[in-house]
């Protein structure tokens, strides 16, 4: 059978982040990609500068499309920026047969642009993170999920870890990427009691445009395949901080370029 996975996320017209990186991801992990397109970004390596939510019956009607006929593997979850999105959503994961699901809360592009409404996180943590078998917020996102400052070590990562587990997440990814020191640690917490540090070196670059979206992309695409969610992880630590390390070798627009999720293949 060829792994299968589906993206339910926004669109960034500057290909970078969003379902362009995912589907990048998916390919270049040797995973078919399909989508289900929540939104629409006008959106460069300098910004956000418009959004442009897809109706709800189109939402519902990509859904119904996908999964009716793709025997699908694994989702990531990404951009939803409503409430009523969220919403239907969930009940479309309800009605099919998602496989495992990776929800990468989105809520602030690299540039700082915001992605999600304050009224539309209690909605997310009610509807959706029940239903994921992964969350990948990093710093900034754990602290707003959980309504608190950010963590400010690796105590209090794994502090709000365990918070965001008791709120219903079965298995926790808090990446450390916005975080200070030569290295970069994520942590992995699940509810039967897997519990590691993921680290790397931090790679000195601005282009880092994507790398959320990339590796919760990455993460599914390794649970399409039948990984176990602890090698998926590492698989997609792994790979990402490859496409952080490749990112200089483009020169993609005047802002914060993507991450070269395509290194392994493209000639130097």
């Amino acid at each position: 059978m060829t792994a299968i996975a589906v993206t339910i996320a926004g669109s960034d017209s500057g290909g970078g982040a969003g379902v362009q990186a995912d589907l990048k991801a998916f390919s270049a992990n040797g995973v078919y990609g399909a989508s289900v397109l929540t939104a629409l970004t006008a959106q460069n390596t300098l910004g956000v500068s418009a959004i442009h939510d897809v109706p709800l019956e189109f939402v519902r009607a990509q859904i119904d499309a996908v999964y009716s006929d793709l025997a699908v593997k694994a989702t990531k979850i990404g951009m939803l920026s409503r409430v009523d999105t969220i919403q239907a959503v969930a009940e479309g994961l309800k009605a099919h047969a998602p496989g495992p699901v990776v929800l990468d809360p989105v809520m602030v592009a690299a540039s700082g642009d915001p992605l999600l409404a304050d009224s539309a996180v209690a909605t997310l943590m009610a509807e959706l993170v029940p239903l994921a078998d992964i969350i990948t917020p990093n710093l900034h996102e754990a602290a707003r999920m959980l309504e608190t400052g950010l963590a400010g070590d690796e105590a209090g990562m794994k502090a709000q870890a365990e918070k965001l587990l008791g709120l219903g997440a079965k298995a926790v990814l808090i990446k450390g990427g916005h975080g200070e020191g030569a290295e970069s640690a994520d942590l992995l917490l699940t509810r039967d009691g897997t519990s590691y540090w993921l680290r790397d070196r931090r790679i000195d670059t601005g282009n880092t445009h994507g790398t959320g979206c990339t590796l919760s992309s990455t993460i599914a695409a390794g649970l399409a395949k039948g990984l176990s969610m602890a090698q998926a992880v590492a698989d997609a630590k792994a790979y990402i901080q490859a496409a952080i390390a490749a990112a200089d070798t483009l020169q993609i627009g005047s802002g914060h370029g993507p991450v070269h999720h395509f290194h392994g293949y493209w000639s130097k």
